[in-house]
């Protein structure tokens, strides 16, 4: 069984070395390829990837889309299983590619996911935390009921899935999605049928400073999936927006931090306008 390791670049410079050096130390899996995809850059990142002979595609940023641009390599892969990362994400352990795709070899999912964890104190601290717990499970159809979006949670940060399985189901549908392309083939896996397990021994570190522009920027864009995929509001997209928000007021409170405490309000309603003039401008859209 082998895997392939698909992992989009912008800007990467300083990402992928380490990166790469990280995925080379990784036991107990044998790698195929690596598919380093190459949005056209202003720094040196295409300089260091042929300084040491790394192989990669290139694309245009009008090109670029972070379901099509995948969905492409994925495509073109012969491995057993894919494996998604983003070139931010930090590896410390030599067992983070087993623990996530073991599941997939042995029958017991269709697709993983690692464990994230935040290296700085901040709102993401939080979010990781509720997001990423300490104990793996596995989400089904039979958890949609209970679960609700919840069920359809999954992050291509660092997952993996059965390549025969995403090649079934016609990966992103050759859509370019703006984001939440790893929410749009949760859905499709758990809909037909397919097993997600999240892998908490699978470790990375994947840390963001954000500033409010870059938060209301992220929401306006999940807010337009969120109307072009309408149906996932049915299973209650306000319920878990509210839960993680009382989550990291809680949390921040019992540690008293003071720098979460003073951006929670502002973050909150970056989050809540950017989410709803994504779907206003998006039906606006639709409409003329």
């Amino acid at each position: 069984m082998k895997v392939d390791i698909i992992c989009p670049l912008y800007n990467a410079e300083n990402d992928i070395l380490p990166l790469l050096d990280s995925l080379k130390k990784q036991k107990g899996v044998e790698v195929g390829k690596y598919r380093f995809v190459l949005t056209e850059s202003k720094d040196k990142s295409e300089e260091i990837l042929k300084e040491n002979k790394i192989e990669y595609t290139k694309v245009s940023k009008e090109e670029f889309s972070h379901s099509k641009t995948r969905e492409e390599e994925a495509m073109k892969s012969d491995a057993d299983v894919l494996v998604f990362i983003t070139q931010d994400i930090v590896v410390e352990r030599e067992d983070w590619l087993e623990k996530l795709v073991t599941p997939i070899f042995n029958g017991e999912a269709e697709a993983c996911f690692s464990r994230q964890i935040s290296k700085f104190k901040n709102i993401e601290k939080y979010t990781r935390e509720k997001n990423y717990p300490a104990e793996s499970y596995i989400n089904s159809k039979e958890d949609v009921e209970t679960k609700g979006l919840r069920a359809f949670f999954f992050s291509d940060a660092s997952s993996a899935i059965k390549t025969e399985v995403y090649k079934k189901l016609g990966g992103y549908d050759g859509k370019r999605l703006p984001i939440n392309e790893d929410m749009y083939i949760a859905y499709k896996l758990i809909m037909n049928g397919y097993k997600i397990k999240y892998c908490a021994d699978s470790e990375v570190f994947h840390s963001h400073k954000f500033t409010l522009r870059q938060v209301y920027d992220r929401y306006y864009l999940t807010g337009l999936f969120m109307a072009e995929n309408s149906y996932l509001d049915e299973f209650g997209t306000t319920k878990t927006g509210g839960g993680l928000a009382k989550y990291i007021l809680k949390r921040a409170l019992k540690e008293f931090n003071i720098k979460v405490l003073f951006r929670f309000l502002p973050d909150m309603m970056a989050r809540w306008f950017g989410m709803k003039k994504g779907k206003k401008d998006y039906k606006k859209k639709m409409k003329g």
